[in-house]
């Protein structure tokens, strides 16, 4: 009788350990349990911790409540104005409601993926390719609100979406290079024009003070003679002044009479100083004509002795030395008759 009790309390207690092992369940902290008895929802959604379940009626089924990091995979598609692209993305969510999640939809990851492509074609469709490029934390914005709507009865909550990479085409991209380096190009010349305006500014300031006192000039170039002598010591450029040319060019240009006179032969000064020329018409064999030395015409003093210039007549008007006079050929004697 002992031994038949025996064994029935060992039989019994081993049923109720395979009965226990096969009721008891741990769910994690990331976790939370949700509990079909014969099919349907049964009770509220259990915790993290111990729990105990009847085996064989009910199933227990665990939800798993952190993050998920979903890539989409990359979409082409074409935007407003026209461009070709590819665009990825990247889906972060998270289940807040664990009876949502396994009631309302078959597989929420699965439907969650399809609706971040979607949303991303359609995105796509209404931006225009700068948006794309630079105004992204707009364009995550209305992406987030496209895919939660639909998510919330799923149970499931969008965290955050974000567009990791937009590629464009070739073509695309050489003629983004070529307005970047145009726009370069035209910035650099706008800053070189400005600086170009402020230093004729300051340039006029300084001629406008030079002007006002002439020793600031003399000063400036023998600062500037310093200045190249410290560099090269061995090659020195002095600038010329150009006053000083100009200088120069008036003093050695004859009065404004004396050029009427030489260029009008009516006149005694062009008459009778004009310059000599050689047997092929040339001035004195290619040599510019002297200006302080008159030659006579021979000619004219032989047959006109009136014309004599030399000193002490007081007719002359040569301003040279007096020629030397030629006397007249004697006239002809009649013939006998």
């Amino acid at each position: 009788m002992v031994e038949e009790l025996l064994t029935a309390a060992v039989a019994t207690g081993a049923a109720g350990v395979v009965y226990l092992s096969a009721a008891a369940r741990v769910v994690k902290q990331y976790e939370r349990g949700v509990v079909f008895r014969l099919g349907r929802l049964y009770g509220e959604v259990r915790q993290p911790g111990f729990t105990v379940i009847v085996p064989f009626v009910d199933r227990l089924h665990k939800v798993n409540l952190q993050i998920v990091t979903m890539p989409v995979p990359a979409q082409e598609g074409i935007t407003r104005d026209n461009v070709t692209v590819r665009v990825d993305a990247v889906v972060y969510f998270k289940v807040v409601d664990a009876a949502a999640a396994l009631v309302n939809v078959e597989d929420y990851r699965f439907a969650v993926s399809q609706m971040a492509q979607t949303s991303l074609r359609s995105i796509i469709g209404k931006s225009d390719l700068d948006d794309l490029l630079s105004d992204r934390e707009k364009l995550n914005q209305g992406l987030e609100l496209m895919i939660d709507s639909p998510a919330v009865g799923w149970g499931v909550q969008i965290d955050r979406v974000e567009i990791k990479d937009v590629s464009l085409p070739d073509t695309m991209k050489r003629s983004m290079a070529r307005q970047a380096e145009a726009d370069r190009e035209r910035r650099a010349r706008v800053i070189n024009a400005d600086a170009e305006l402020q230093a004729s500014r300051k340039l006029a300031e300084a001629a406008q003070q030079m002007a006002d006192t002439p020793s600031a000039l003399q000063l400036r170039l023998l600062q500037t003679i310093v200045a190249v002598s410290a560099e090269k010591n061995s090659t020195l450029v002095l600038p010329f002044p150009v006053e000083l040319l100009r200088f120069l060019e008036r003093a050695a240009q004859p009065p404004a009479g004396r050029e009427r006179a030489l260029e009008d032969p009516a006149s005694p000064a062009g008459r009778d100083g004009g310059p000599a020329t050689d047997a092929e018409g040339g001035e004195d064999g290619g040599r510019p004509p002297r200006t302080d030395r008159q030659v006579p015409d021979f000619g004219r003093l032989a047959t006109d002795p009136a014309a004599d210039t030399g000193p002490g007549t007081g007719t002359g008007t040569g301003s040279g030395p007096a020629p030397a006079q030629v006397p007249a050929p004697a006239p002809a004697s009649p013939p006998d008759t």
